[in-house]
């Protein structure tokens, strides 16, 4: 079985039936991943693994700390065949840093988990942040926005986005500036 299908089917057993609105965020998250393959190249499946399975800590069945990126993380970390990289993006996807840092649980997040390259980074937020808990297509600033509303603002999480829509904001338009230059290099002259 090769890294994607692992990742589908690992991300399907722990979301579909218990939480089907994070399985349906997860898959929209996904095709956002694969809609970049031309700024990622040889990532573009390393990219689509950490997409779908970035919320798998949500599942009640892994959930220890209540941190779910830390969570899903150590879950895979555990898992034969999981790929070290994808592990490494599931446990710092869409600024989760600051969200630990709330938490109180920084250190152990960093002390356990490389953060990946940054340009992978940025594209898993920006996928993140662009997909509605349901998975449609949605703006940066608009899924702040829903977050911020759905948590409040004064709990662990909506304290952190709204720390963290700064980054959110320039990663993404960190990815819409690769995009654009892509797609610029293949007009014809």
């Amino acid at each position: 079985m090769g890294l994607n299908e692992w990742a589908y089917a690992t991300s399907e057993s722990l979301l579909a039936e218990p939480l089907p609105r994070r399985w349906a965020h997860s898959l929209g998250v996904a095709k956002c991943a694969r809609s970049l393959s031309p700024i990622l190249g040889d990532d573009a499946g390393l990219l689509e693994a950490a997409a779908v399975l970035h919320d798998i800590g949500y599942s009640r069945s892994i959930a220890t700390t209540g941190f779910h990126p830390l969570d899903g993380a150590r879950f895979l970390r555990d898992q034969e065949g999981a790929d070290e990289r994808v592990v490494s993006l599931v446990a710092h996807h869409s600024c989760a840093l600051l969200e630990a840092e709330e938490r109180g649980l920084r250190q152990e997040l960093e002390n356990e988990f490389e953060l990946e390259r940054p340009g992978l980074v940025d594209a898993l937020l920006y996928c993140d942040m662009t997909t509605t808990p349901d998975g449609s297509q949605t703006t940066p600033t608009s899924r702040v926005g829903e977050i911020v509303q759905r948590y409040g603002p004064d709990t662990i999480v909506g304290r952190f986005i709204q720390r963290a829509a700064p980054e959110i904001y320039a990663a993404a338009d960190r990815v819409e500036d690769r995009l654009a230059a892509v797609a610029a290099a293949h007009q014809p002259m």
